[in-house]
Order: structure tokens, then C-alpha cells, then sequence
């Protein structure tokens, strides 16, 4: 019993749904009968709509089939195509170091016995920071000072006994290369002393020291870092489609996370001569003036840049249509539909950017494209009411 219901119900079903189909679709009765089917009712529903038609007609054009085929157009609803520019601003996040930074080392081992800084202040270039313990390098100068002296005073008395010719000049000649063997001792042995003191390499200002008197520090232990912050670096990344639009000079504008709502101003200070490879991304370094010192080594910003883009008409997602060949469009030119290819570019939520060939104002078709074909006959629903209200205003009258 269950079953024989369930085929009823399917039955009546399909019943009222093919005389919808009859009643509503425009030439199903022809279709039907090119096939062989035929039945009264099928006749009468498909024979009422050719009455309501030719009533139409009758009735002096006051339905929409009485406007010279209005009957015939697809009634859609447009709206103008658009433009955008895309690729005209990126932004990024970067990370900043100071224009110069340098981590301090001895040049030599040995214990510490004065550092002469403290953490922040500014020192200049070649500026002593720390000093080694020397008395065994002092020693060792004032020996070769000696040495060189003597040699000196060696080559002086040979040179005058050379003149009477109590001396050869093998002597003499000897005794000026002893002479310049000296100094280049006492040379090395000042250098040595000299490298007892810590200096600084460059200006800036320096960071907190970690050692202190007494240690013993060798050639690789850090005595302090040295910033110069007068200028940042901002190291960031940027896709690979900008990486032939981006040149050394260029103007950026960044923000300092720390410190929003202040606009710093500057410029590319150099570009990488490789993307990397994983990420696509190509590193870029921009400069920045930091001429009161509120800007840190570290600090992150955010950079904005600018550039002329690229500029596409715009259509309503509503009017993207897909089919084996790709996306389209509908366009109504004059009162006749047309079918445009297109290529996506960018989507969002309110408007799409297409590669196609039409114009800012186009009007393009965002809803009744179901009924519409390549060159047929179109009615636009805002302009079809417009006529309506002229009519029965010209009635009135």
C-alpha cells in the first residue's frame, strides 16, 4: 500500500508540473507535439496562451506582446560597468636596525682594568671604551725604543768613521739595516700597546655592557654594541609582481607600531638581487630620518608605497556567468544582448575587476540572463516601466 501511494503522489506530481510546463514555458505544446504527444488538455493550455496572445492583440496593444514584440525580449535588469585600479598601493610590515651597528671586541687578550663608558652614552669614532692591562707591552716598547736608539747612534758613528775610511761600507750598510730592524720592532712593540686599548669603530650610542673590571676577555667577547641611529633601515618583504616597479630612491611612507599616528617619511635604500624562493617575496630595504632619536633598532613599522597601478573595469559578481569556454558577461548594446569573454583579475565582495573589452558606463546584464542569447532581443526592466508610466500619463492627459 505504502508503494502505491508513493506512485500516486509521484504521478500526480509530475502530472502538475508538466502542465506548468505546458501552461508557462513558451512553445511546449509544439514541443510536445513534435515528439507525438498529443492530449486535449495538453492542446487547450498551449492553445489558451496563443489566445492570451493573439488578446493581446486584440486588446489594441495594452499588454506588453501590443509594443511591437515586446513579448519576444528577455527582460533583464543592467547595471553600468565600472573601473578600479589594482596594484597601485602595498603595504608591509618591516623590521628596523640602525644605519650602522657594531658589536665591540678586543683586539687582543688580557683582563680588564678600566672601562671608560657607560650604557648610553654617545661616543664618537676611535674613541678608547675599555683598556687591557699593558705593563708587559709597556715594557716590551720602551726595549725596542732603546734598541732603536742605539742601532740609530751606531749608524751615525760608522757613517762619520766612513768618511775617514776606518770603517768599509759593508760596516756601515750593515749597520743601517740593524737600524731599520729597530724601529720596525719598536713599531710592532707600540702596536701592541696601542691594542690594550679598546676603541670604539664608529659613532653611536652604547648598549649595555656586559662585562666588567677584572674579566677576562679574549678577541671574540663582546664588550659593548655601538649603535649609530641617526638613520633606520626598514628590511620588508614584497611580492614578486612589484619587483620591477620598485628602484633605490623611490619615496615610502612608514608607521612605527609603537608610535601610531606619526607618519615618518623616506626613501629605498636598497633592493635584493633575488626573490627568495619559498615565499616568492622579494627583500627590500627603505631608509628613514631619525633626527630626534625616538626611533630604536628593532622597532617594527609598517610601509606604505605607492604606485600607478593598473586599471580594469569593474562588473557586478551578479553578472559573471561560466561555461565551458571560461566566464562572460552579458552586455545590451542598443536592444540586442551580447556575450563578452572575460577574465577574472580581482574579486570582492561588491564588485569584480575583469580583463574584457568594454567601457566604464557599458550596461551589463546582473539578473534575467537565463533567457538571453548571443544578438536577441532585449527589454530593460527600469526602462520598460519608464514607458508604461509615460503611456498612462499620455492617457490621462
Amino acid at each position: 500500500m505504502r508503494f502505491l501511494k508513493q506512485l500516486a503522489v509521484s504521478l500526480v506530481v509530475l502530472v502538475v508540473g508538466g502542465a506548468a510546463w505546458v501552461r508557462f514555458a513558451p512553445g511546449a505544446g509544439e514541443t510536445l507535439g513534435a515528439i507525438g504527444v498529443s492530449h486535449p488538455l495538453i492542446d487547450a493550455l498551449s492553445g489558451s496562451q496563443s489566445d492570451e496572445g493573439a488578446g493581446g492583440q486584440r486588446n489594441g496593444g495594452r499588454g506588453e506582446g501590443g509594443r511591437g514584440g515586446f513579448s519576444d525580449a528577455a527582460l533583464v535588469v543592467v547595471k553600468p560597468a565600472e573601473s578600479a585600479i589594482v596594484n597601485n598601493r602595498l603595504n608591509a610590515i618591516g623590521n628596523g636596525e640602525a644605519i650602522r651597528s657594531v658589536t665591540v671586541t678586543p683586539a687582543s687578550t688580557g683582563n680588564l682594568t678600566e672601562i671608560l663608558v657607560k650604557s648610553g652614552d654617545r661616543i664618537e669614532e676611535g674613541q678608547v671604551i675599555a683598556r687591557l692591562d699593558s705593563d708587559e707591552q709597556m715594557i716590551a716598547a720602551e726595549q725596542a725604543r732603546l734598541t732603536r736608539d742605539s742601532a740609530r747612534e751606531k749608524v751615525e758613528r760608522y757613517r762619520n768613521l766612513g768618511t775617514a775610511r776606518a770603517v768599509t761600507a759593508v760596516e756601515v750598510r750593515d749597520a743601517e739595516i740593524a737600524m731599520q730592524a729597530a724601529e720596525l720592532a719598536l713599531r710592532t712593540a707600540e702596536l701592541d700597546l696601542k691594542r690594550r686599548d679598546i676603541v670604539a669603530p664608529s659613532k653611536g650610542i652604547v648598549g649595555i655592557i656586559t662585562v666588567n673590571v677584572g674579566d677576562y676577555v679574549t678577541t671574540s667577547t663582546p664588550i659593548a654594541v655601538v649603535d649609530d641611529r641617526s638613520q633606520i633601515l626598514v628590511d620588508f618583504w614584497v611580492p614578486e609582481r612589484f619587483a620591477s616597479k620598485i628602484f633605490v630612491g623611490q619615496p615610502i611612507t612608514a608607521n612605527a607600531v609603537a608610535q601610531p599616528g606619526r607618519q615618518l617619511d623616506g626613501a629605498i635604500h636598497a633592493i635584493d638581487n633575488r626573490l627568495d624562493q619559498a615565499s616568492r617575496t622579494l627583500r627590500v630595504r627603505a631608509r628613514l630620518e631619525n633626527p630626534d632619536d625616538m626611533l630604536r633598532a628593532g622597532m617594527s613599522f609598517s610601509v606604505m608605497m605607492a604606485f600607478d597601478g593598473d586599471r580594469y573595469p569593474t562588473v557586478d559578481p551578479l553578472a559573471i556567468q561560466w561555461s565551458s569556454e571560461g566566464s562572460y558577461i552579458w552586455r545590451v548594446n542598443g536592444d540586442k544582448s551580447e556575450r563578452v569573454p572575460i577574465k577574472i583579475i580581482q574579486r570582492n565582495p561588491d564588485k569584480v575587476l575583469v580583463d574584457a573589452q568594454i567601457a566604464e558606463g557599458d550596461r551589463i546584464v546582473t539578473e534575467g540572463v537565463q533567457r538571453l542569447r548571443d544578438g536577441g532581443a532585449v527589454r530593460i526592466a527600469g526602462e520598460a516601466r519608464s514607458e508604461r508610466e509615460q503611456k498612462v500619463a499620455g492617457d490621462a492627459q
